[in-house]
């Protein structure tokens, strides 16, 4: 339990640090912005306001990432955004959606960072005092909380112990939950209206259903193939030893054991070829044992050590199920064969109505989607169901794989 406390007290902590850093950025950002802005009346200003632009949407595309993370958000970075001039960028929604998250991040992140901050470092200051309050002159004691002097080693350990306690608790109590608005607001901050909402799912639900139907052919390309080169070819060589058998059963029936041998072999490999093909389209581990179990049987077959944690309930729709189970039987997969990784970590939980999995690894990153990693085939599956998947590879890793599907 100390561990769980400490380690969301520290979380907060760096949130907060995250929330105050953009807040700083913002700082900066929106006033050069403004300066030149004004300075297109000269001229210059149309060659200053696009690299800038640019660079926060840098910065917003990387906090729609750590959103996700946090909040199981489905702020899907916009990609492949090219440097564009200002002509382009003023008749672009997205930008002035970074721009209205900035000036909120502004006061907002300023704010709430800040004080995030002072509730994690007061405890240590309150510890420190009790200890080295000796080092401050006495006519001018150390003073951490409500103003109040430590001048001894007796006020050290009754007004220095208390004031660690009420700093401590409020830690516990308020950085997780200030850290947290800060997150609420830098999302509410990003997200689109409610039209342009609208307008981006009916884009993104002709492109999933699209994909979909694709990855549905495929798969059914992959049955047909399957069956045809496997389960068939067994059952006619069985077919052939069979009629084989009965023609030579009359003339010599000492000949026809080790044809009905052949037979039995043949159907053997067809039920394990059949066995195969059905749990490509449904594991029935999922069945036997829950999306839990599925996945514990997963990373117990990977060469990697991984660490399975699994914290959801029941309901789980079964395709989201099997979407979650085949992404992270490709991601291990992948892991094990190209990622030089020594350890790896799945997480499973419940994020309001999402099914949230982060999946980790210490390996040399640098994943390319267009090099045919299999994370194309795991964003399309993901994507039939409304699902995102977001791929954090920089070169030398580590690498994290965060998926984020409805269950509703």
């Amino acid at each position: 339990m100390a561990g769980g406390w400490w380690y969301r007290v520290w979380g907060a902590a760096r949130s907060s640090l995250v929330t105050f850093g953009l807040g700083l950025y913002a700082i900066i950002a929106i006033p050069l912005l403004v300066y030149s802005a004004v300075s297109c009346v000269v001229g210059i200003g149309f060659l200053l306001v696009p690299p800038q632009l640019w660079l926060l949407g840098r910065v917003a595309d990387a906090e729609r990432v750590r959103l996700s993370h946090s909040l199981g958000s489905t702020l899907e970075p916009p990609t492949n955004r090219p440097f564009r001039w200002l002509p382009a960028l003023i008749v672009d929604r997205t930008v002035w959606r970074e721009l209205r998250w900035a000036v909120v991040m502004l006061f907002g992140g300023t704010l709430l960072g800040a004080v995030g901050i002072a509730l994690a470092v007061l405890p240590l200051l309150c510890f420190a005092a009790i200890w080295l309050w000796w080092l401050f002159p006495a006519d001018d004691p150390i003073r951490i909380v409500a103003n109040v002097p430590i001048t001894g080693w007796l006020s050290a350990f009754t007004v220095g112990v208390a004031q660690l306690t009420i700093t401590t608790a409020a830690a516990i109590v308020c950085g997780p939950f200030l850290a947290r608005s800060g997150l609420w607001i830098s999302r509410s901050a990003m997200r689109a209206s409610a039209r342009i909402q609208l307008a981006q799912q009916v884009a993104a639900l002709q492109r999933t259903r699209s994909g979909a139907v694709d990855a549905h052919a495929a798969d059914l390309r992959r049955i047909e193939r399957d069956l045809h080169d496997g389960t068939q070819a067994h059952l006619v060589a069985l077919a052939l030893r069979l009629g084989l058998a009965m023609r030579v059963l009359q003339r010599d029936p000492a000949a026809v054991a080790p044809l009905l041998e052949q037979a039995r072999e043949g159907a053997e490999a067809a039920m394990s070829d059949l066995r195969t093909v059905l749990r490509s389209t449904y594991p029935p581990i999922l069945s036997d044992q829950g999306l839990d179990g599925a996945l514990a049987a997963v990373a117990a077959r990977c060469t990697v050590p991984t660490r399975i944690l699994v914290a959801i309930g029941d309901g789980i729709p079964a395709p989201v199920e099997a979407a979650v189970y085949f992404v992270v039987t490709e991601a291990l997969t992948n892991i094990d064969r190209h990622s030089g990784a020594t350890r790896a970590h799945v997480d499973v939980r419940m994020a309001d109505d999402h099914i949230v999995v982060e999946i980790h690894d210490n390996g040399r990153g640098g994943i390319d989607e267009s090099r045919g990693t299999g994370v194309a085939g795991m964003r399309r599956r993901l994507e039939a169901l409304d699902g995102v998947l977001t791929v954090d590879s920089p070169p030398g890793g580590p690498t994290i794989l965060q998926v984020a599907c409805p269950c509703g």
